[in-house]
């Protein structure tokens, strides 16, 4: 169980409350507003969901089943999980880069009931066997529809009035997000919809210094208009694009979506300016260095007067591309926040913080491998971890949540396994992900301290580094280098670049290159997959 004040959120009721209050204001816009974009109310949001939740407890859904989003970035995405929160049932994200076999196995590990897709993976998701779902609904793309599946539009488009389940809401209800971090198979994180809610400011702006909402009416008394636009840059199924997305709509605020699966920073910085866009969400340096290379390419082509924050959660941010940004947007803040999909607050800086290097949060410890608090300013090197307002664990996985979720000194901590330093006065420095890290002769290499090296070098345009088999040092440190564009990569020039930053058993002994590191939509990438493939590279 959580602490802090006893509350019983449920994000049906708020947004429904958000819905009476500013009826005509927008909620969601697709595509600007320009060139055919789409463009939702508050009403329309509601009884789209409305519409949709109606039908899911029509198909037999019972509560707390499971609702699979399988969709890119649009107004379906969040009408799917409004639609579940109002219905009793439970979200869940679906990774659209999956093939078949990891869409059976997410699917069926989550117990999903219905899922809704769009019509360009109904090959995929027919592959993967459709006949344990009882209620598919496929939205219109311009890839051909199956027969098998309802058309979305016909459902939500008519829009209902408010439904809710003949057993209720309730702030334990459940959203579900999926996570395969940097190695293994998708994993369910439960978040209780009272402890999300609670954690991504209790209704209010944390980030302006709001203090949480006690109720539901004293949540409503401060939606006095319109809150900010918000675009997600990155897709909506990964964590930080959703929790930013659900916390902007909690503001009474607009969420902006880019159409397609295919990041364009061009058509983002358009989508700021026709939409005056106030605040966007990315996933790291994945995105901020072709947003950064468009407006170096471009000065002065979009009016971003609208725009005051990008906010980033997930991958490192580098300084140097936060600098850059600065550059063209002097006046915009940029909030780096340190989280995963299972820890939210553990640590954030503001604006060109050196790159890696936070402001440890008010719930947030760092915790030695022995089980103690690590002592700020020691030096010792030990795992983030954060408190209060914490998941309930881990998707049918008890051995994994027992992992995660510990109790140190009688609190429940989150701990996803990010190791860092604290100085005295709190500043965390990360040093990386533990099922990562790289054991060479006796010492511990985190990839990412180096990989930000790496980047630096003018040659490289992105890079990875594992460890590979080695009989004298255990494992040997690899770059995995995906070169800039036009450039031809040097390994010894890349290795002593390297070494000319960092001590040296923390340079690579090895670069492999590759036409591309082959990162996610939500900028991550598989380790584990670099590392076979440096492996078989090598012959070792």
């Amino acid at each position: 169980m959580t602490t802090g004040p006893v509350t019983a959120w449920n994000y049906a009721d708020a947004y429904e409350r958000v819905a009476a209050l500013i009826p005509d204001a927008p909620a969601q816009i697709q595509g600007g507003q320009i060139q055919g974009g789409r463009a939702l109310t508050w009403t329309d949001f509601d009884r789209r969901a409305n519409a949709l939740a109606a039908d899911l407890l029509a198909a037999g859904l019972g509560r707390q089943a499971k609702v699979a989003a399988y969709l890119t970035n649009g107004p379906e995405y969040l009408e799917t999980y409004l639609a579940a929160f109002k219905a009793g049932l439970v979200p869940l994200n679906t990774n659209f880069r999956y093939g078949p076999d990891e869409i059976r196995y997410l699917l069926d590990n989550a117990d999903a009931e219905a899922v809704v897709f769009h019509a360009s993976f109904a090959p995929v998701l027919a592959a993967a066997g459709v006949g344990r779902i009882r209620r598919c609904y496929v939205v219109a793309d311009g890839a051909p529809v199956p027969d098998w599946a309802v058309p979305y539009e016909d459902v939500a488009g008519p829009g209902a009035e408010r439904v809710v389940a003949p057993w209720g809401r309730s702030p334990d209800d459940l959203l579900l997000l999926y996570t395969g971090g940097t190695t293994g198979i998708p994993k369910g994180v439960m978040w209780r919809q009272d402890d999300l809610f609670n954690v991504l400011g209790g209704g209010r702006n944390v980030v302006l210094g709001e203090p949480p909402a006690t109720d539901l009416d004293d949540y409503a008394a401060g939606i006095t208009g319109p809150g900010p636009r918000l675009l997600p840059a990155c897709p909506l199924m990964h964590g930080t694009g959703q929790f930013t997305a659900l916390n902007a709509l909690t503001w009474g605020g607009c969420v902006v979506t880019l159409p397609g699966a295919h990041f364009d920073a061009g058509a983002l910085w358009e989508a700021v300016q026709d939409a005056h866009v106030n605040v966007v969400t990315i996933v790291g340096d994945a995105f901020a260095r072709p947003m950064l290379e468009a407006l170096d390419a471009e000065p002065g082509r979009w009016d971003l007067s609208s725009l005051m924050m990008v906010v980033s959660s997930g991958v490192m941010w580098s300084n140097e591309v936060k600098q850059g940004l600065l550059g063209h947007l002097p006046k915009v803040v940029l909030f780096d926040s340190l989280g995963s999909s299972e820890a939210v607050g553990l640590a954030a800086s503001v604006s060109a913080a050196s790159t890696a290097t936070f402001v440890q949060g008010p719930a947030a410890r760092v915790i030695g491998d022995d089980g103690r608090f690590v002592a700020p300013g020691s030096g010792e090197i030990g795992q983030l971890a954060v408190s209060g307002f914490i998941p309930v664990g881990y998707y049918k996985d008890p051995d994994k949540t027992a992992r995660t979720f510990r109790t140190v000194d009688g609190v429940r901590f989150s701990i996803p396994g990010d190791y860092a330093t604290v100085d005295a006065d709190g500043t965390i420095h990360l040093l990386g992900r533990g099922s990562v890290v790289v054991n060479t002769a006796g010492e511990k290499v985190f990839p990412e301290e180096v990989e930000e090296v790496l980047k630096r070098h003018p040659d490289v345009h992105d890079a990875v580094v594992v460890g590979v088999a080695d009989p004298r040092f255990g494992e040997l440190v690899c770059a995995v280098v995906e070169p800039a564009a036009g450039a031809v990569v040097d390994p010894d020039a890349v290795i002593g670049f390297v070494r000319g930053q960092l001590a040296h058993y923390k340079a690579p002994r090895q670069v492999v290159v590759v036409d591309t590191i082959g990162r996610s939509p939500s900028g991550k990438v598989d380790y584990r997959a670099l590392k076979a493939l440096a492996a078989a590279r090598l012959g070792r």
